[in-house]
């Protein structure tokens, strides 16, 4: 009997080890909260992950300060010694670019990237001289357009391990008709990629839910775990 719950007890200490030694940083899109990627956050923590959920004020400061500001705090928030992956929405994909193109992270594991903006959006360039634009995007929401001096724009290829996830369905059939091609109602899908990248997959989701859907949140897993998205079926 001591022999089991010895046994029991290394299984735990390792299982929790493990867990300390993979932490995922979920950082949500434009406009958003920590609320969109509750989801998210419990599955990868029924995975294995220190799921940090982290919210930040999208609608107040520039894509820089927004970078600087939550990511320096969310990766306090990892466990010590932790390979930190990050799971992004939007623009969260964004802040990740425009801090690694300042700062190491000397121990990054796995990027995916939900509907990023990686080459702007045709919206932000048709909507972002309307009054009220500012009000309910703040300045970040004015540096994500598709012009060669946006953010996302001047920022390089990804010298990280990147998977990214597409989105084909759109419920904003007024904003897809700004873009031009395959989109998910705020971007299109080849705006989505990025040099360097790994991967790259679309899937029929909208932008707005595509963090709460069950084969996106699978997807995302599987490259976290193995560094590829799983084969669609044909």
């Amino acid at each position: 009997m001591k022999a089991v719950k010895l046994f029991a007890l290394l299984t735990l200490l390792v299982s929790t080890q493990l867990m300390a030694n993979e932490c995922a940083i979920l950082l949500h899109g434009l406009a958003r909260s920590d609320s969109s990627m509750k989801t998210m956050a419990v599955e990868l923590t029924n995975a294995g992950y220190t799921a940090i959920n982290y919210d930040y004020p999208s609608t107040q400061y520039s894509v820089e300060k927004l970078a600087d500001d939550a990511i320096s705090e969310a990766l306090s928030l990892c466990p010590d010694q932790a390979t930190v992956h990050f799971v992004t929405h939007s623009m969260g994909g964004i802040l990740v670019r425009q801090y690694l193109s300042t700062q190491t992270i000397e121990n990054l594991g796995r990027v995916v990237m939900l509907g990023p903006p990686n080459k702007g959006s045709e919206v932000v360039d048709t909507l972002h001289d309307m009054p009220g634009y500012e009000l309910l995007n703040g300045p970040a929401g004015h540096q994500l357009g598709t012009d060669i001096e946006s953010i996302p724009n001047k920022l390089g290829p990804a010298d990280f391990e990147l998977g990214i996830i597409a989105g084909t369905r759109s419920i904003n059939l007024i904003l897809s008709t700004m873009l031009p091609s395959t989109d998910d109602g705020k971007v299109t899908v080849e705006n989505t990629k990025l040099d360097g990248m790994k991967e790259h997959i679309a899937l029929p989701v909208t932008h707005p839910f595509m963090m709460k859907n069950k084969d996106v949140i699978e997807q995302v897993i599987h490259f976290l775990k193995s560094g590829t998205f799983k084969q669609l079926e044909s």
